[in-house]
């Protein structure tokens, strides 16, 4: 180490024992950027409206679907994902208590001793055999001041760390609803999708009995025959497809709801029903929405953890104070011995004035992290946004191709009529049938497909700014904290509820 900077550290040193103790590191600061206090785009103008209501912590209800809540709140109860989030808080929360136990003595040892000896001599001037118990018992205790701040910089680490994994258990209540509703209407447009094959299916098999008709009593190519079979062989074909979506979505439902496949009766309810929001509600402007993400705020504070622990790393490369003491009582049934008792206290310093770039080392390990988690926090909030514009801009762009689909879906409908009124007055030939039942069975599905898209967007928006994060579920279900009671000594800290900084 060079002299000035040795020459310092005692100066340090020496300021710290006449003035107190200090904090080593650096303290927190924001990694925020300027730009996201006021960030906003066109899209998102377009796309949401600030209100009030709903309550965006359970923004899924302006669908107003029954369902969709029964599906939420099961999901909020047994969703082993969720499950493991909240553990991880109970397991923040014990580290904290780790930390927080760096405010008392570091040592606190209470020791016994029974011993007995039996010792047997020969030889000699005057051999003689001896044997006798020894009884002591004492207490040591040792207490390191906290003088450059190692256990505070421990202290608030774990705290932000506690507060990062409440953080990160909103965060999967934000992904799991955001999931849950994605495949709940990927399964009601799945089931549309069905209803259309199977409508088309039958209307096309109509057409291929005429013609089969037709060509039996020779009024009818067999061309038009053939191609009718063909049209409604291939829509016949799609229904296995949309079956098997159907199937695998609610699958999906049951798994996400911890449940295990096939127990969900009540999906039998609102099928196919896909519903159209024209824009999300907003309870804040983008830019507060954005910061509030759970993840987002997450890696705040895991930046916040990370800062403290470089003071934690610093600590080393001064000396460690600490008072000692011990109480020993000691006594033997050797003839003519006495009792003691012995009372022993006083200061200790150790220091590694030779660390050999060991602790020097350690202290920019812990601020490379530092700056790791910075650059990620700060590209969290960026992909946060683009998320954010992202599904917006699919919102809009999708209800605009509602609106052209659904003019396009009435006018195929229109095509089939007319197709079929000119075919049986002998105006056209069978061909023009096919044409228009084909166009009619591809824009019903074309428009199924888009509107799916837009709800999709929709709730791809609100998980993007960060809405869902709230559950009236405990953390720790009740058959679980009894199991984990009756394991281990929890105390009340599976009791107490959670925090949330959003209260």
């Amino acid at each position: 180490m060079p002299r000035p900077a040795r020459i310092s550290r005692l100066l340090l040193c020496g300021t710290a024992l006449l003035g107190g103790c200090v904090q080593l590191g650096p303290d927190f600061q924001s990694p925020a950027q300027p730009w996201v206090d006021h960030w906003n785009s066109p899209a998102l103008e377009l796309a949401g409206q600030q209100h009030a209501q709903p309550d965006s912590r359970q923004w899924w209800r302006v669908f107003n679907d029954p369902v969709l809540d029964h599906l939420m709140a099961e999901a909020d109860a047994h969703n082993p994902d969720l499950q493991v989030a909240g553990l991880r808080v109970m397991e923040s929360r014990a580290q904290l208590g780790i930390a927080l136990s760096g405010r008392y003595p570091q040592l606190q040892q209470a020791s016994a001793d029974s011993l007995y000896l039996n010792r047997r001599q020969s030889g000699g001037a005057n051999p003689q055999d001896t044997h006798f118990w020894q009884h002591s018992v004492g207490f040591d205790i040792g207490w390191e001041l906290d003088f450059w701040g190692r256990f505070s910089r421990a202290i608030e680490s774990a705290d932000a760390s506690w507060f990062a994994a409440q953080a990160n258990y909103e965060n999967a209540l934000v992904l799991l609803h955001a999931q849950l509703a994605q495949n709940y209407y990927a399964l009601r447009t799945a089931e549309a999708r069905l209803a259309i094959a199977r409508s088309n299916a039958a209307l096309q098999k109509r057409s291929y009995e005429i013609t089969e008709r037709l060509f039996k009593s020779g009024a009818e190519a067999e061309l038009d025959l053939q191609q009718a079979k063909t049209q409604y062989l291939g829509t016949l074909s799609t229904i296995p497809d949309f079956e098997s979506q159907v199937a695998s979505l609610r699958n999906a439902l049951s798994t996400l709801t911890g449940q295990p496949p096939g127990s969900i009766p009540n999906l039998d309810r609102n099928t196919g029903v896909v519903p159209l929001l024209d824009t999300a509600v907003l309870q804040d402007v983008p830019a507060n929405l954005l910061v509030r993400r759970p993840d987002v705020r997450a890696a705040e504070l895991q930046v916040a953890a990370q800062s403290a622990l470089i003071g934690v790393a610093e600590t080393d490369l001064y000396p460690s104070i600490s008072l000692l003491g011990s109480i020993v009582w000691s006594a033997s049934s050797l003839n003519g011995a006495s009792n003691t008792l012995d009372l022993v206290a006083g200061p200790s310093l150790r220091w590694d004035i030779f660390d050999h770039g060991r602790i020097t080392n350690n202290v920019r390990v812990q601020d490379a992290r530092l700056q790791q988690l910075i650059v990620i926090y700060q590209d969290s909030v960026r992909q946060a946004a683009r998320e954010a514009d992202d599904a917006a801009t699919g919102l809009i762009k999708a209800l605009e191709r509602d609106r052209i689909l659904s003019d396009a879906s009435v006018a195929a409908e229109r095509s089939v009529t007319l197709a079929n009124a000119q075919y049986r007055e002998g105006y056209s030939d069978f061909q023009r049938v096919l044409d228009a039942q084909r166009a009619l069975f591809a824009q019903q599905d074309i428009y199924l497909v888009n509107r799916g898209t837009a709800v999709n967007s929709l709730i791809a928006l609100y998980k993007a700014l960060g809405g869902g994060w709230y559950s009236d579920q405990p953390m720790i279900d009740p058959a679980t904290r009894q199991q984990m009671q009756q394991r281990t000594d929890w105390g009340d800290l599976l009791d107490e509820p959670k925090e949330n900084a959003h209260d």
